[in-house]
């Protein structure tokens, strides 16, 4: 399982498997809405590109100001690490 990744980097990860090819600005209404909460820009937009460093999200450009993003294989085996886990380490009171 992938040790090296914040939180909001897994819930990042999470919220792309259900999107395709998001722009920057849909991925943070999408997380803003689902967590309730506002995302400043630059948290977003720093985290995405340490997730593109290492190879669990891709980038793409849609035009020559807006990038959609999309989770790579990588990406998706680290969210099955990560909930594989999970279910291993919850006390079994939690899911009933």
């Amino acid at each position: 399982m992938r040790t090296d990744l914040t939180g909001f980097q897994h819930n990042l990860l999470v919220v792309l498997t259900k999107m395709d090819e998001p722009s920057g600005r849909e991925l943070k209404k999408e997380i803003e809405e689902s967590l309730d909460c506002t995302l400043p820009h630059g948290r977003l937009y720093r985290n995405l590109d340490t997730l593109v460093e290492k190879g669990l999200v891709e980038k793409g450009c849609i035009d020559g100001r807006t990038n959609f993003y999309e989770i790579s294989e990588d990406g998706k085996e680290a969210i099955r690490e990560r909930y594989q886990w999970e279910r291993e380490h919850i006390a079994p009171e939690l899911t009933s």
